[in-house]
């Protein structure tokens, strides 16, 4: 992640000043340039197309993107402007504006984060903003390993981690590995498997 300088900024103001090429957040009222290696985006590419095949055959009111950014809250009430690797999105509310600049302030359905070396973004910041925005489901994808031991274990194994949110507004973990099929509330017929994902 690279940081473009300058005063701290608004969502609206991030709106305004993200440059068109690349992939960009606004965190803690900076714009941050997101990079991601091969590896990290085939993992979302297949999240993503597999995504794609549920919604086309099962005829659901869904839209797949990775460009969706949209606008979150800290505890402290900061504005950030998040980009997941995959977005699931309602499609009446993708659409509601076709003018925008892929910027939403609603919550979506899913949001996947394929983690990197700054993991700690997905497994705490992002975990917590997406969670108060009210996204309904919530995924990490950590086929490094690269996250802390108390959330992978003992040796630290690739693993997915589906949050969904509870009546109460809070998340609810499951963890999975290898051969496991992943659970999922918005695509409950996926057929995926940890290993299918996580080696993508």
């Amino acid at each position: 992640m690279t940081a473009i300088a300058g005063q701290k900024l608004t969502f609206d103001q991030f709106l305004d000043k993200c440059p068109e090429e690349g992939f960009y957040e606004l965190v803690d009222g900076e714009i941050i340039e997101v990079r991601s290696t091969i590896n990290h985006d085939d993992v979302a590419d297949f999240i993503a197309d597999s995504f794609k095949e549920q919604i086309k055959s099962l005829n659901l009111n869904y839209v797949v993107k990775n460009t969706a950014v949209f606008r979150t809250t800290t505890a402290d009430g900061i504005e950030q402007g998040r980009k997941p690797d995959v977005s699931v999105i309602d499609r009446d509310l993708w659409r509601s504006n076709r003018s925008a600049y892929s910027a939403l302030e609603q919550p979506i359905q899913l949001a996947v984060e394929v983690t990197s070396t700054n993991w700690e973004d997905d497994y705490i910041d992002k975990l917590d903003e997406y969670q108060r925005l009210g996204i309904q489901e919530y995924w990490i994808v950590d086929y490094l390993a690269i996250g802390d031991r108390k959330y992978l274990g003992t040796p630290k194994e690739p693993t997915v981690f589906v949050f969904l949110l509870n009546s109460s507004g809070n998340y609810e973990r499951t963890s999975f590995k290898g051969s496991e099929r992943i659970i999922s509330k918005t695509f409950p017929e996926l057929t995926l498997t940890a290993e299918q994902i996580l080696t993508a």
